[in-house]
Formats: C-alpha cells, structure tokens, sequence
C-alpha cells in the first residue's frame, strides 16, 4: 500500500511530519489490542476510522491561524472605552500529558484603544488554542498574547474554568473539581476595581 506523507505541522515552534492517515488507523488499531481488545472484531473493527475522524475535528486548532482570525478589526469605536466581554465561551481541549479531555468556559474582555474586532473572532481564538493538546494554563496565556498582538488594548482579562477528565476519570477520581486560571493585562491589573468587576460579571448568572 502506497503511504501518501502529509505536510508537515508547525508544533510548539518546531516543523514535525505529520503521519499518514493509514499510519493512524493502524496506532489507534495496535492500542486497542494493547487494551486486550481485538480491534478486528465486528463492534471494534471501523473504530480506528471514527477515532482518527475524531481527532480531525478536536485537534483542527493545529491547522487554523489566530492571528487572520483577528486581523480584520474595526477603527471606528466611537469614543467607546470599557471592556467589551464575552462570558462563557465553550472550552473543549484535551489535556496534553494524559490525552484526556478538559471542559468548561472561558470569559474573555478587553478595553479598547482605537479598534475593535467582532465578537465572534474572540470566540474562535479560544476555540483555536483550545482545539491542541494543552495545559489549561498555556491556554490562558495565548489567548491573552493573540489578542494583545492583533488588538493593542488598554488591558485584557481572561479567565477559564475547566473540569479536567485526567482527575476525574483516573489518578485520584475526584469529580466536580474545577481549575480556574486567570490571566490580567494593562488596565485590568493595574485597576482592581475593574478586574473586580470583571470577574463578578464572569460568575454572574
């Protein structure tokens, strides 16, 4: 069977070859049988194919850019000069020491200087960084970095709170744990008063 080699993918800043999609199929097939399963079984046997298809979509992240996302901004904000936030954001990641998924949502707010981005931009970053295998901490950080390099603001405000299956599921099972990390630029760590009421328009329901 001829191997058709992908293009390479930019991966924390160094070029790797991407597998072929057969190459993946027959992993996710020689993991099953680790398991103890036979993936040549009826039930198991067009796993690998749906496993590889799933990975596609959760980790597509790797294949779109932030940075084009932002890059159509808009000058005319009209004098406006507080946050503009967006509240609950879905993140749906995957941890990258265990491969096990994080869920839970983001609240992102920035005040503008002279441009503004359309709201639904802000939403795909997040949905950008969050499709990689992540620490929910990095996560934090690029978000924050994306929009500071596109947007120049006054100060930016994110924070994630995420439930991690890697705790849950495995290791020490504690369910209905949450991680909250936060991160805090420019004006909203420098005014307490305005990252204090970013975070109670956060948790307000």
């Amino acid at each position: 069977m001829s191997v058709t080699p992908a293009k390479p993918v930019l991966v924390s800043d160094a070029a790797v070859q991407r597998p072929s999609r057969e190459q993946a199929l027959e992993a996710v097939r020689t993991l099953i049988a680790w398991a103890g399963d036979n993936p040549d079984r009826p039930g198991l046997i067009d796993t690998p194919k749906r496993v590889v298809d799933a990975y596609g979509e959760w980790f597509d992240g790797y294949e779109a850019d932030a940075a084009k996302e932002l890059s159509r901004t808009f000058e005319d904000v009209t004098g406006y000069d507080d946050m503009v936030i967006l509240r609950e954001i879905e993140v749906e990641s995957h941890c990258e020491h265990h491969l096990a998924p994080f869920l839970g949502k983001a609240y992102v707010a920035y005040v503008p200087t002279d441009k503004v981005v359309g709201i639904s931009k802000i939403a795909r970053v997040v949905e950008i960084y969050a499709k990689r295998l992540q620490t929910q901490e990095t996560l934090t950080k690029q978000i924050t970095e994306a929009l500071q390099d596109s947007l120049n603001p006054q100060g930016i405000a994110i924070l994630i709170d995420a439930e991690h299956q890697c705790m849950t599921t495995r290791g020490v099972h504690h369910k209905h744990v949450s991680t909250i990390t936060t991160s805090f630029t420019g004006v909203f760590e420098t005014n307490l008063a305005l990252q204090e009421r970013f975070i109670r328009l956060s948790q307000s329901r």
